[in-house]
């Protein structure tokens, strides 16, 4: 689909669906949901759920598994939600600002539905928390089944595989990621193999693919039988992600892994550990590692490990993307960004956010100490985030299909139903575990917020306090000061205004350069902008003088001296990098006697704006080039 919103350019030509994309799709995009055989069946048959062993639910939980996987990730994601696309990129803060594109920017509209799509993001990264645990914890399991012995070294092993992996996440993954697609597709190989060979023991469990054994499951245990959400739900975990990644490999290459390779092995896997449980009831503690022969355990082990991790940096990877994009669109402070790739401009490292995850990360491992403790706590958040997306993509059905949109509405209301029995099912968990993901997004989403909030807030304050820029020119020219060779960048979130250093640097050092560009730095709602829209100039009253609006999209890194000494020539403005000086306010916050916002979000937005980092370094401007004023503001 065309984006709707002009200025976006396609990056994805008929050429997407090569044997490489797919193999490179295996290895990032489809880590969360093909490491989920390690804990789903655990879990459905744990104690929480009280299930029996027997042939008629074995088959009952296998066919919701295997509608679940073919409705939510076939039908909803893969087959319909992955065709609204924002202009080549997916995932919920595209979609979110695909639906924002239907309204006013200004309009109430716009406003609830950048809430509804912050909100799921914020669950989305509470439940992604759990996700590096998780995997990694039920791999290393396996040493329970192969060596029972080694039950007290899991969490230090644990510990000690995360620890390795966020500590190296600085040095980048371009080269350790040209081997994720390999061996991943060997993990998958693997799956099926496992899966086939127990399944012509027991082929029994091939009548799960008919939907009444999971019809029969409800009927048998009643509205009872609708917890069991909360554990099939863990089937379909990372089929967001699919969405999300679909603007690194194009739509066709993830379509063409999932229907033809992942699906298939995933279904032999879980049919393998159904049939293992039929045959040896006793397999129920561990099915996925009791399904492995006894010599290949501790080769599976080390397979699931590599696995696990694969996941675990996927996640990792997506946690920098979503906090770029969130940055770039004004949810969160700008944060240090180091680019670990000369080639690829999307190879990023946030240091906060990596910290942030491992404290995080480390703290779940330790406090619940197994993978099925922290079963319990996954799968609400992505189950909410699931349900965010159905209410998303009715929104934009009219606009992206205007022939089929009632048929989609009517798909969605199906998606709903279902995506609501995923929420009740995990709420019932809440005490058990499942409120720290839920918590933890609540938390990130009042911080967004507060953060939202409080720029405008900063805004409004700096054009009440501040003078018109369009008045001010004319009389500074009545006067004018003592004028200096060179261009001068005045960086502002306000065009309007005249900025503060502007201001601050006529006061003090009382000069004014031969030339002035008033620089806006702006975010549009689609992931990439084309070059003859990249820059608007406008001249303004008084000599030299011009206002400069730079565009980038939300998936961009806002290099500034890049863009206008590349786009400012076509302008009739020569942005020499050796001839430029930028000019940067910083403001400090102060609480006012009548805040915007409660004294306690006044209080946290100050904490996060002081702790922001320099607007030299998330512009990517030299530090040698750059004047920094500082002024306080009160809120």
């Amino acid at each position: 689909m065309s984006s709707p919103v002009p200025g976006s350019e396609d990056r994805h030509g008929a050429s997407g669906a090569g044997m490489a994309l797919i193999v490179g799709a295996i290895g990032i995009v489809f880590g969360d949901i093909g490491t989920s055989p390690l804990y789903t069946l655990k879990e459905a048959f744990s104690p929480h759920y009280g299930l029996a062993h027997d042939h008629d639910t074995v088959l009952g939980v296998l066919s919701l598994v295997f509608w679940a996987l073919n409705i939510v990730v076939t039908l909803k994601y893969v087959s319909v939600i992955m065709r609204a696309d924002n202009d080549g990129e997916g995932g919920i803060m595209a979609l979110t600002a695909l639906a924002q594109s239907l309204f006013r920017a200004d309009s109430r509209a716009a406003y609830l539905v950048g809430v509804l799509g912050i909100f799921g993001a914020s669950l989305f990264f509470g439940d992604g928390v759990i996700t590096p645990a998780i995997t990694v914890m039920g791999a290393i399991e396996g040493l329970q089944v192969a060596a029972p012995g080694l039950d007290d070294f899991v969490v230090p092993i644990t510990l000690a595989v995360l620890a390795v992996l966020f500590g190296v996440q600085r040095f980048g993954t371009t080269r350790v990621g040209r081997v994720f697609g390999p061996v991943m597709c060997l993990w998958f190989v693997a799956l099926a193999a496992i899966g086939l060979w127990n399944t012509l023991i027991a082929p029994e469990v091939l009548k799960a693919f008919n939907p009444w054994w999971a019809m029969r499951f409800f009927a048998e245990h009643g509205w009872a039988g609708i917890f069991i959400f909360g554990a099939v739900v863990l089937a379909v975990t990372g089929g967001e992600a699919l969405y999300a990644d679909m603007g690194h490999f194009g739509l066709q290459p993830i379509r063409n892994a999932w229907y033809f390779f992942v699906l298939p092995c995933l279904m032999l896997n879980y049919l393998g550990q159904g049939a293992v449980v039929l045959q040896r009831p006793g397999a129920v503690s561990n099915p996925f590692f009791e399904a492995v022969p006894d010599w290949g355990l501790y080769p599976m082990i080390v397979l699931a490990t590599l696995a696990a991790v694969i996941a675990s940096q996927s996640v990792i990877t997506g946690a920098y993307s979503i906090a770029r994009q969130a940055m770039q669109l004004g949810y969160i402070p700008r944060m240090q960004i180091r680019h670990t790739s000369r080639d690829t401009i999307g190879q990023i490292y946030i240091p906060g956010i990596n910290w942030g995850l491992a404290v995080l990360v480390f703290g779940l491992v330790i406090a619940f100490g197994s993978s099925s403790d922290l079963a319990v706590a996954y799968g609400i958040s992505v189950s909410a985030t699931m349900l965010i997306d159905t209410l998303l993509l009715a929104l934009v059905a009219r606009m992206l299909w205007p022939r089929a949109w009632r048929g989609i509405l009517v798909l969605c209301l199906g998606f709903l139903m279902l995506d609501l029995s995923f929420v009740s099912a995990n709420a019932t968990k809440l005490m058990q575990g499942a409120l720290f993901p839920v918590a933890l997004g609540i938390v990130l989403f009042t911080m967004m917020r507060t953060w939202r909030r409080g720029r405008e807030l900063l805004r409004e304050e700096n054009r009440k306090e501040g003078m018109a820029l369009d008045a001010f020119l004319p009389s500074l020219m009545l006067a004018p000061p003592v004028r200096v060779p060179g261009m001068a960048v005045f960086l502002t979130s306000d065009p309007t205004v005249v900025p503060h250093a502007l201001l601050h640097n006529l006061k003090h050092n009382k000069v004014l350069h031969e030339h002035n560009a008033i620089v806006t730095v702006e975010t549009l709602g689609v992931p990439y902008v084309r070059r003859r829209m990249r820059l608007t100039v406008e001249p303004l009253d008084g000599e030299d003088f011009h206002r400069v609006i730079v565009r980038f999209g939300f998936m961009e890194i806002p290099d500034v001296p890049k863009a206008l000494s590349r786009n400012g020539e076509r302008h009739g403005l020569d942005f020499d990098p050796m001839e430029t000086t930028y000019f940067v306010s910083r403001e400090s916050i102060a609480v006012g006697r009548h805040p915007g916002m409660p004294a306690w979000r006044n209080k946290l937005f100050a904490v996060m704006h002081r702790n922001a980092a320099l607007a030299s370094n998330f512009f990517r401007i030299p530090g040698n080039r750059m004047v920094e004023m500082g002024t306080q503001v009160e809120i």
